[in-house]
């Protein structure tokens, strides 16, 4: 790859595209935004709020805090936070100014605005409406998806923008079918760092910060810390424990951004805080740290194109097979040692299903980056699962292809099971 090859451009814009910082959860955030929209539409703050989403939202929302908040949890509080106090211009970051005082307006406004949640399907895995009334008049903002793509903007029954929603699909973001291993690691290789410096330096300064308040706050159950109990000397508990930190600070409430990839947070910082804290252990280079992070960041990207931003299937996975590759290029291995490290974390770990944002989620981080750095152990030594073990295909593409239709297709009914079974009593 030349960095005048069109891929070049298309990966550097890749990592801009999923790279970016959120406040909290990031569906929650989402429903945040769409409300804050319809909100800044209305004009005024609204007097009740009709929200409606996907089961899939519904799944990544019910359990997870909402930050500057409280401590409010679900679907609600999140529409209410970017209705009573969100700043719409600020996407996934839309409540991190909210003053003290904004937080006792949240909390009032819940009081007092009725807030009705519908749970709807439209074709879209990933789907959030947010109509606010405020006497006779009304906005609606509808996000339609990946988590700042609005697709409707109404007021009343005039349509301010629009565009088309037939399809699932991410329309305006750049064509993720570029991506493959060999071309992540090509890429790594030759990318001039000022290209992918500002984005990845952002994803290592937010990531880390929150890893270590995870260790030293008290937030969920607490996997981070209670992994690291004893074994502080031990580099793969050490990065597993600071994975898993970060997620129980983020899932209970932190009120410290993340910057994300594939559209979540969690995914953000499996894929990262496991590099950052293996090269800072080998003593890496600033570049050497970045061009691994450019691995781990589009091996996850590569692998969550096939699977959809929402699933049955545990993001955590992808992310970890992620972690591992980029640890693989750290240690100096190129295609081979990335595509082995990949094809095993896949087989190990396929299995994990997505049952919401919560603070178990930090429990399944910590298995995911396990299985990655087990992935890369047994190449070092030689060792591998073939084509024909289980999803293990000849050739890592195919045996990416099969996991994203694994997740896509085979896990859709185990998806709706899921969801039926968080919605009961």
């Amino acid at each position: 790859m030349e960095k005048t090859d069109s891929r070049y451009s298309a990966y550097v814009q890749i990592l801009k595209e999923e790279l970016l910082p959120a406040m909290g959860c990031t569906e929650p955030i989402a429903i945040a935004y769409a409300a804050a929209k319809a909100a800044a539409v209305l004009s005024t703050k609204p007097e009740r709020l009709l929200v409606e989403v996907s089961g899939n939202i519904i799944k990544n929302v019910k359990s997870v805090v909402v930050p500057h908040t409280g401590g409010l949890r679900g679907i609600p509080a999140a529409a209410a936070a970017g209705a009573a106090a969100g700043d719409a211009d600020a996407e996934l970051e839309v409540i991190s100014n909210v003053t003290p005082v904004q937080i006792e307006e949240i909390g009032a406004f819940l009081e007092k605005a009725p807030i009705e949640v519908k749970h709807v399907d439209n074709g879209h895995i990933f789907d959030i409406a947010v109509t606010a009334y405020a006497g006779e008049d009304s906005a609606c903002v509808r996000i339609v998806d990946y988590h700042t793509n609005i697709v409707l903007v109404k007021h009343n029954e005039d349509v301010l923008f629009s565009k088309d929603v037939e399809e699932p699909k991410e329309s305006g973001l750049t064509d993720r079918s570029c991506l493959t291993i060999e071309g992540i690691v090509e890429f790594a290789d030759i990318v001039d760092v000022e290209d992918v410096r500002e984005t990845l330096e952002r994803q290592i300064s937010y990531n880390m910060a929150i890893a270590e308040e995870g260790l030293a706050g008290d937030y969920g159950a607490n996997i981070g810390s209670t992994m690291l109990l004893g074994h502080e000397y031990d580099l793969k508990y050490v990065m597993r424990s600071y994975a898993a930190a970060a997620s129980d600070a983020r899932m209970n409430g932190c009120e410290l951004p993340v910057v994300i990839n594939s559209g979540s947070g969690n995914q953000g910082i499996t894929t990262s805080v496991p590099v950052i804290v293996y090269a800072r252990a080998h003593n890496k280079s600033k570049e050497e740290l970045l061009r691994a992070l450019c691995v781990s960041n589009l091996v996850t990207t590569h692998l969550k194109t096939g699977i959809g931003r929402l699933s049955a299937y545990c993001g955590a996975v992808s992310a970890g097979c992620g972690a591992g590759a980029g640890i693989a290029y750290l240690q100096g291995g190129g295609v081979e040692a990335v595509a082995h490290t990949v094809v095993n974390a896949i087989a190990i770990n396929s299995g994990i299903v997505c049952d919401g944002a919560k603070a178990s989620c930090a429990a399944k981080i910590s298995v995911a980056v396990e299985a990655g750095l087990m992935g890369l152990s047994m190449y070092n030594k030689g060792n591998a699962f073939f084509g024909g073990d289980g999803l293990v295909k000849n050739g890592v593409e195919s045996t990416i292809d099969t996991v994203g239709r694994l997740a896509r297709f085979g896990m859709k009914q185990t998806d709706e099971e899921i969801i039926r079974l968080m919605l009961e009593d």
